[in-house]
């Protein structure tokens, strides 16, 4: 079987030294393209890193992004005109944003999630559940902690859970986005979901949903250790997305959660 043809965007970066060093022990892949948003004269795994353009990834298969969403963007634009698959791993866009990335995927597959992670994913299944099975006198609120180099906040991995409540009650996220809060020891719950981001340290990413009825609490949670569990997970969307038509995905059309 081809190995598959494997470019990283961003390589500079945590995510992307992470990528480098996960797909050297993958058989399935064969890396050949590093890109950044400026030109390093240094070599990684005896690639040197180029800028985003068509003649860095005319010989990929699969694009790699974790970068910033402009930066996606110029990527998505490139891969649609050379057909090429993509699997976002960015984070933070905005609405409008979102709306660009869905009109790609009419021309290509596009994977797109906040995190990577399998059990990330299984969280915000169970997560769309108990907001399914809890009655409206529920409230909701998430907590997310990420090391102090994360810029933006609330994480998209809390935005992912946020989605999972707006599912199980059948309505649109940004229809329930409440307060967002960066670093308080404690924060409320309200009628919408509220949001409390804390950096510090380099903790690579913590996130806990509760829902309280006053009565009660039920907490759901998820603790990651290591980084390589996002690399995994990219590599595993990448395998399975060459086997995708034009869509946009998420790790739960990979993992089959009904």
């Amino acid at each position: 079987m081809r190995k598959i043809n494997l470019a990283i965007s961003g390589c500079l970066g945590r995510m992307g030294q992470q990528l480098i060093n996960s797909s050297k022990k993958n058989k399935d892949f064969k890396l050949v393209t590093l890109t950044e948003n400026r030109l390093i004269n240094k070599k990684f795994n005896n690639i040197k890193p180029e800028l985003n353009s068509e003649k860095a990834f005319k010989k990929t298969d699969v694009i790699i992004d974790f970068t910033i969403p402009n930066c996606t963007l110029d990527i998505l634009k490139i891969a649609s005109k050379l057909k090429k698959k993509v699997v976002i791993g960015t984070t933070g866009f905005s609405r409008s944003q979102e709306n660009q990335i869905k009109k790609y995927s009419k021309k290509i597959p596009i994977l797109k999630a906040g995190n990577m992670s399998l059990g990330i994913n299984l969280l915000m299944y169970l997560t769309e559940i108990a907001s399914k099975s809890l009655n409206h006198k529920y409230l909701s609120k998430i907590l997310e902690t990420h090391h102090r180099h994360k810029k933006d906040y609330p994480s998209g991995t809390a935005l992912m859970l946020g989605k999972g409540i707006a599912k199980g009650k059948n309505k649109n996220l940004y229809n329930l986005i409440g307060k967002k809060f960066l670093n308080k020891k404690s924060f409320p719950y309200g009628k919408k979901i509220n949001f409390n981001s804390i950096r510090k340290g380099e903790i690579i990413g913590q996130h806990e949903v509760k829902f309280s009825s006053g009565k009660e609490i039920i907490t759901l949670n998820h603790e990651a250790f290591d980084r390589a569990l996002y690399s995994d997970g990219a590599l595993s969307a990448s395998r399975w997305i060459m086997r995708q038509k034009p869509g946009l995905y998420s790790m739960r059309d990979l993992l089959n959660f009904s």
